[in-house]
């Protein structure tokens, strides 16, 4: 290790095979580490001369009762209830919430994140984009003594706290729905099969298919990437012009489905007697389709009022919180676009 710069938390992190959030705990004695483990920390620390980043040492001290939040979309139905959510439990606990979106872009979340910092916000609740696989840049936030608290779309290159939705379990249900109304040729407009959530919900999809005993077709499953209407319609128009046309889709999110049923109607298909039609996160649109939508709830305002309250509890503790993952059931909710009696 060069002596000409400061030893960091990564340093010593990696001599010791530990990683920079259990080193900062460490550090500051926190009692769920073991006396061995504190120990081992800060002799290596005197021994390289670490000096503490002067934030950190003043965590305790110097708060600003403002939370930092990034969001993929602001504007997205789901993003903006669990944002909702939140900015109640954090007004009721005496906090602020500075907010900012990622558009879903790695570079745009890595700007958003150092703003965040540098306004010296004490903590931040994320959900993650797209394109994000590793976490340095939500590193920096335990490294300074700041708590991270994920939902939705995380990353788990990053310790702490997670809270995630049972998206398998909702695709599960969603898929099992469309077989018991008579359905059997199911299709899937998917995500990115990188992200999470979007592999969770195709996993649902492929058991509930092979529990009732159905034909998994590969050429029914289409990726968007977009997450987009446009995908949604030009995906399903995809489908319909291919001589083994599916007779119910299950999508990714009521967007897409939205663009599916789009497609479907200019085409003059009947909605759910030729083609049943499921999307997934319960859009306050999906109400007020021709015909409504059926879709899977995710309770995004309880989760965000969730992810708020671990985060304010780590703030009073001054901790930075374990490596745990809590997961929020969806709940099926059944309209007119899937109901064929």
């Amino acid at each position: 290790m060069s002596d000409k710069r400061r030893t960091t938390l990564k340093d010593i992190a990696k001599a010791l095979n530990l990683s920079p959030s259990t080193v900062s705990r460490a550090l500051n004695g926190y009692p769920s580490l073991s006396e061995e483990t504190i120990q081992l920390v800060k002799d290596y620390a005197e021994r390289h001369n670490y000096v503490p980043n002067p934030i950190a040492v003043n965590f305790r001290k110097n708060r600003t009762s403002i939370i930092g939040m990034i969001v993929p979309h602001i504007v997205h139905h789901f993003f903006s209830t669990t944002i909702s959510g939140a900015m109640e439990t954090a007004k009721k606990n005496g906090y602020s919430i500075l907010l900012a979106q990622s558009y879903d872009l790695l570079k745009d979340e890595i700007l958003a994140s150092q703003h965040l910092l540098g306004m010296g916000v004490d903590g931040l609740l994320i959900s993650v984009s797209n394109e994000t696989k590793e976490a340095e840049h939500l590193q920096a936030f335990l490294d300074e003594g700041k708590p991270v608290v994920q939902f939705d779309k995380i990353t788990d290159q990053l310790e702490g706290p997670k809270i995630e939705v049972d998206d398998f379990q909702g695709a599960y249900q969603a898929v099992s729905h469309l077989i018991r109304q008579g359905y059997r040729k199911i299709a899937h407009l998917s995500g990115r099969m990188e992200v999470k959530n979007a592999h969770e919900r195709f996993l649902g999809y492929k058991k509930a298919l092979k529990d009732h005993g159905l034909e998994f077709n590969e050429a029914w499953v289409k990726n968007c990437f977009d997450i987009s209407e446009k995908e949604g319609f030009d995906f399903t128009q995809e489908l319909m012009e291919s001589e083994e046309k599916p007779d119910a889709i299950f999508c990714i999110t009521d967007l897409v489905a939205l663009g599916a049923m789009n497609y479907l109607k200019s085409s003059d298909y009947q909605i759910p007697q030729q083609i049943g039609l499921m999307g997934f996160s319960n859009w306050m649109l999906s109400e007020y389709t021709s015909p409504s939508l059926s879709s899977v709830d995710q309770f995004g305002t309880q989760m965000g009022s969730k992810a708020a309250e671990i985060l304010i509890d780590l703030l009073k503790k001054q901790e930075l919180g374990t490596n745990e993952t809590m997961e929020v059931k969806t709940e099926l909710v059944i309209r007119g676009s899937s109901m064929k009696s």
